[in-house]
């Protein structure tokens, strides 16, 4: 085979791969539109230092986004280690261990959930000596609840990237549905923009959407000089800990595809 051949064979195999993934197909069209309309409505409508609560410190404001964003990021990377382990056969000679297969599909996870948790609060150490923070309810406390929210946010993302990849057979097509499962949802969390200036549709979204929790409670628990337009730390605790709870255990309960080909 010429070098011609085996470029045009290797074209045309990756081409076919993706037009049998759907999900890698569908995702990398709707996600920039998705992220077109959203952020562009967010932005226009929404982005007002003036309309910000508390002392409209922007750049503080924006902590709590950057803690929970840096959690999506890392709860999407590190799942990529499963496909890897995979492909590779090392996921098979895991699982073909005398231990039931979840605590091994739970010991992978759990790192995950502790590489994404530790990556986070170092995002938001290094941010608190350099921004204006209020610590309303003091340095101490106002550390505990973001140590546990940070803890409850990756567990629930740790459930949803588990439940992924356990369904997803392609790495990149894993990548672009939690492109385009979590970033509309963090863009529309408060984590950039107060949310309750946004038209009522999307005010709606951001209402039901898991991460506005998040982003609500840290603000509280650091930006905020009050609880005033906030949902406040018990909705934010209750919604947060059912939900990681409650994901997590769906995500690791489902046994893996072990090759490429689900076989």
């Amino acid at each position: 085979m010429s070098a011609l051949s085996a470029t045009v064979a290797l074209f045309q195999r990756d081409i076919k791969a993706v037009i049998r993934s759907r999900s890698q197909l569908y995702s990398s069209m709707f996600t920039p539109l998705l992220l077109l309309v959203l952020l562009g409505t967010g932005v226009s409508e929404g982005l007002d230092p003036a309309k910000l609560p508390g002392n409209g410190n922007f750049t503080a404001y924006l902590v709590a986004g950057s803690v929970v964003m840096t959690a999506v990021f890392s709860s999407t990377f590190s799942s990529a280690s499963y496909y890897r382990d995979r492909d590779s056969g090392i996921l098979r000679m895991l699982l073909s261990a005398p231990h039931d297969p979840h605590w091994i599909l739970l010991g992978k996870s759990l790192a995950g959930v502790a590489i994404g948790a530790a990556q986070a609060l170092i995002v938001l150490a290094v941010a608190a000596p350099f921004v204006d923070f209020e610590w309303q309810y003091g340095i101490p406390l106002g550390i505990a609840v973001c140590l546990a929210v940070v803890l409850l946010l990756n567990l629930f993302l740790g459930g949803v990237a588990q439940a992924f990849a356990s369904r997803i057979q392609t790495m990149q097509g894993f990548h672009l549905v939690m492109n385009l499962a979590l970033f509309p949802l963090l863009f529309f969390s408060g984590a950039f923009f107060p949310v309750d200036n946004l038209p009522m549709w999307l005010e709606i979204l951001a209402r039901i959407n898991p991460l506005s929790y998040a982003v609500d409670a840290l603000e509280l628990a650091t930006y905020a000089d009050s609880s005033a337009a906030f949902f406040g730390l018990a909705i934010d605790f209750v919604v947060l800990g059912g939900l990681a709870v409650g994901v997590y255990t769906l995500g690791v309960a489902r046994a893996p595809k072990l090759t490429f080909s689900g076989k």
